[in-house]
């Protein structure tokens, strides 16, 4: 179905933070599939596990016990500071999970009419729910009549979460980003999280945080809310979880992973030995190759660098990142980028019309990473200066 307007190139290979298309032309990818490939592409550990998993078993049912999602949940929930974990297939699958979750809390609380807090800007995925919780209308529109339940309030706005919390007594949580990702990279203080912590604990709602973007190292730690000093009562992952095979979480803590009960909720290809055989490979890389810390290193390379290469540029509104998850964003749209970065051998992707996102492996080297810089600087000046 026509869903995707696509750029005329298809990948046949690739290698590292490389990729090679059909004729043969090599392109430095600085998207990683949306925050995907996190560990590049054909990581050797990783494709030894996929192989060796698929020659003994690729599926049974969630009708049985599992061995590896045990072993992958008690690792997540490890690193997290969390307490358990449902499987599923995709980011929008984990937010639905954490909605769920958070309406049965509510019913449980003897509220009949659940709603939870979500943000202006935000991205939590295309399902009827998920896409009513986005706060964006593009994505919305021509799907009405949209679920109801969801309270929007603008990001990183205290006082209007507060003034929500005086008079609507039907909230049970709050769904929020640590940095918005489509919304343009976002990113709020630390003391964001902090204060939106304090207000669910005050008010005994659920905080459920959407690292489904941010999750796995991205923002250089392996979950964004660990810079913040906080833990939330729900976490949902996907992306780079499984470095590209189809994996997605809801991870719960506290009286949230006591909330949902046999019947109340599943999947059947969620927690699969394949998908979390790829899994545990990707969380093993990201400890052994210590690629937390790398991509803070290279992230801070990328935005000093375009910082410098774009100082005094008319027309560059800032330079903002968190860990290898960056945004330039210009005075005006610049969707065009793409395809003139395409054709150089660049890989990059536009959000929020006007944002240049890069969203690059966390393998990158610093080489590679100063390659970035020198190809999308003059490649931004020369759009700035044509428009």
């Amino acid at each position: 179905m026509n869903t995707y307007a696509r750029l005329p190139v298809a990948f046949t290979r690739g290698e590292g933070v490389w990729l090679w298309d059909e004729q043969g032309k090599r392109y430095l990818d600085a998207v990683a599939g949306v925050a995907v490939n996190g560990l590049g592409h054909a990581h050797p550990k990783l494709a030894q596990a996929i192989c060796e998993q698929a020659k003994t078993l690729i599926h049974t049912s969630n009708l049985y016990q599992i061995p590896k999602q045990e072993r992958l949940g008690a690792k997540l929930a490890q690193l997290a500071g969390m307490d358990k974990v449902f499987f599923c297939n995709s980011g929008a699958e984990a937010n639905e999970a954490a909605i769920k979750l958070a309406r049965l809390y509510g019913h449980n609380k003897g509220i009949d009419t659940p709603a939870i807090i979500v943000m202006e800007k935000s991205f939590h995925g295309r399902t009827m729910a998920t896409l009513t919780a986005t706060g964006s209308r593009k994505v919305q529109a021509g799907f009405e009549p949209l679920v109801s339940g969801f309270v929007r309030v603008p990001y990183n706005d205290i006082a209007s979460i507060n003034q929500i919390a005086g008079h609507n007594k039907n909230i049970v949580a709050i769904l929020v980003e640590p940095v918005q990702g489509e919304g343009g990279i976002q990113i709020p203080p630390p003391s964001y999280l902090q204060e939106l912590r304090r207000i669910c604990d005050s008010h005994g709602w659920l905080l459920m945080l959407d690292e489904v973007q941010t999750g796995i190292g991205r923002t250089g730690s392996m979950f964004a809310f660990q810079q913040t000093g906080i833990t939330p009562d729900v976490m949902t992952l996907a992306k780079s979880l499984g470095s590209g095979v189809p994996i997605g979480a809801c991870l719960a803590k506290g009286i949230a992973a006591e909330v949902f009960k046999p019947g109340n909720h599943g999947s059947t290809f969620g927690g699969n030995p394949l998908a979390c055989a790829a899994a545990l490979a990707t969380l093993a890389a990201v400890e052994e190759q210590n690629l937390c810390q790398q991509a803070a290193e290279i992230g801070a390379l990328i935005r000093d660098g375009l910082n410098n290469q774009l100082a005094g540029t008319a027309g560059v509104v800032g330079v903002r990142g968190a860990g290898l998850m960056i945004g330039v964003e210009l005075d005006r749209p610049c969707g065009d980028l793409v395809k003139l970065a395409l054709a150089q051998g660049l890989i990059i992707n536009v959000t929020a019309v006007s944002v240049v996102r890069l969203l690059p492996p966390l393998v990158m080297k610093r080489d590679e990473a100063q390659q970035v810089v020198d190809m999308l600087a003059p490649l931004i000046k020369d759009f700035l200066a044509q428009k």
